[in-house]
């Protein structure tokens, strides 16, 4: 199952979700990343953050939604609010869509341990909701009830 974690910047929350995703990720599972408006660059802090963590930074970067066309996602999960309005692109096709949005920790503002303690925090939830979805029942969820689990999912 390949899922595609999407917010306009694909610089922090995006790029914070596929690297947990696939850090927590059983075989057969896959995440990627991409931007509506991609900033063309991964924020140092998201990548440090990773790191400090024990998650591997090899292979993210900042890219467009166009990066997929040939290789669509199963579902795709907006993570932000200004993302979360968007049409997906239709070469996404039949994609099962959620919204698990995230408050932007690059917004936090004061002292290096207050920026780095949104970060990890952002961090946390993420990892929270991750940890959720690898524990759903898929081979006995239709749709409709994948996607409501998507969207408990994301209260997490």
């Amino acid at each position: 199952m390949r899922v595609l974690f999407m917010c306009t910047a694909n610089s922090c929350r995006s790029i914070l979700s596929e690297a947990m995703f696939n850090h927590l990720a059983p075989a057969g599972f896959e995440a990627v990343s991409s931007g509506s408006f991609p900033k063309g660059q991964v924020l140092p802090r998201s990548l440090s953050t990773l790191q400090q963590s024990g998650i591997s930074t090899d292979g993210l970067s900042s890219k467009g939604n166009d990066a997929f066309e040939h290789c669509p996602p199963d579902i795709v999960i907006t993570v932000c609010d200004k993302a979360a309005g968007e049409s997906c692109p239709v070469y996404f096709g039949p994609a099962l869509k959620a919204h698990w949005g995230l408050e932007d920790p690059s917004d936090a503002i004061g002292d290096e341990e207050t920026v780095n303690a949104a970060f990890l925090a952002t961090l946390g939830r993420i990892e929270r909701r991750c940890r959720a979805f690898f524990e759903l029942p898929f081979r006995s969820l239709d749709s409709e009830a994948l996607k409501h689990e998507l969207n408990r999912i994301a209260t997490l």
